[in-house]
């Protein structure tokens, strides 16, 4: 039996477990984000076989960008990203520039779900920032909107994916 199955489940708890599926693995949709960067080269990574859409490069990065800004979000940044913050622009398209930036994703990845695990779960119905100017949505919302994120990102670099072969 593993820690979190001897006690009581938390709903930060499914919250992790939520990521971690949608990110490494076992989600019930199909492959994970690293499954589906898993064998991917710095070249496929970079191509644009669906004319105006982002690369699987560009969203990597993007997935990341957006996981970061939920972390700095519960660290109490804002974290309102720029156009450059959003989309990075990629200037080495080297195999050694992919790989670190298939490591800086898992490595955002890996900070964000430990600030999650340490979240004070009284604080998920609260405002994740509390700012008079700018509303921002709950913790939990928050949180779920970043895995809902990853998800939807999953899908275009599946797509994305399937277009190589067809190049």
């Amino acid at each position: 039996m593993t820690p979190m199955e001897q006690r009581s489940i938390t709903e930060v708890d499914r919250i992790i477990d939520q990521f971690r599926r949608a990110f490494e693995g076992e989600a019930w949709h199909g492959p994970s984000v690293l499954a589906l960067l898993d064998g991917v080269t710095a070249q496929q990574a970079a191509a644009h076989p669906i004319p105006g859409a982002h690369s699987i490069w560009d969203l990597t990065l993007h997935i990341a960008a957006w996981e970061r800004a939920c972390l700095r979000r519960l660290q109490g940044d804002p974290a309102q990203l720029s156009d450059e913050e959003d989309w990075r622009p990629i200037y080495d398209t080297s195999e050694t520039a992919w790989e670190n930036t298939k490591k800086y994703l898992v490595d955002t990845h890996r900070e964000l779900l430990d600030a999650i695990a340490n979240l004070d779960e009284s604080r998920l119905n609260e405002p994740i920032i509390v700012n008079s100017s700018t509303p921002f949505s709950t913790v939990y919302v928050t949180l779920h909107g970043g895995v809902q994120h990853d998800l939807y990102h999953a899908g275009q670099i599946a797509m994305l994916k399937k277009a190589l072969v067809n190049l």
